[in-house]
C-alpha cells in the first residue's frame, strides 16, 4: 500500500547513498556501521514525513485563514534556533544577574564573526 507520505524511490536511493558517506565503514564494526547507517536513514525520513505532514497542514490553514496564518504555523512547529548575535545578546544580558551563568564562549565566538573593519 503506498501512503500519500511516501517518499519517492529516488530520495530512498540518495539518502542511502548519503548514508553510505555519513558513515563510512573504517570507522565502527559491521553492526554498529549498519546501525548507525539506519539511524541516520530513520531520523532523515521522520523529519521528511514530519515537514511533509506540516506542509499538507500549512496548506490547508492558508486556504482558510491565509498566507499568514500558514506562516505562523510553520514558525510555531519549526522554530529557528537563535542566531549567535541573539545567543550573544542574551548572555551579555546575563554578565549583571548575580544568579546567571555568563557564556563567554559565546560572546567570544560573536565577536569574532564580526567583521575586522
Amino acid at each position: 500500500m503506498n501512503h500519500p507520505i511516501t517518499p519517492p524511490p529516488e530520495l530512498v536511493q540518495q539518502i542511502s547513498l548519503q548514508a553510505i558517506d555519513a558513515v563510512p565503514d573504517d570507522e565502527l564494526g559491521a553492526i554498529e556501521i549498519d546501525e548507525a547507517r539506519d539511524e541516520y536513514i530513520a531520523s532523515f525520513f521522520a523529519q521528511w514525513g514530519a515537514d511533509q505532514e506540516l506542509e499538507a497542514c500549512a496548506h490547508r490553514q492558508a486556504l482558510l485563514y491565509g498566507n499568514r496564518a500558514a506562516n505562523e504555523l510553520r514558525a510555531a512547529r519549526r522554530p529557528k534556533p537563535p542566531s549567535l548575535k541573539e545567543q550573544a545578546l542574551e548572555a551579555f544580558d546575563r554578565i549583571n544577574d548575580p544568579e546567571g551563568t555568563i557564556d563567554w564562549d559565546t560572546i567570544r565566538r560573536a565577536i569574532e564573526a564580526l567583521p575586522d573593519d
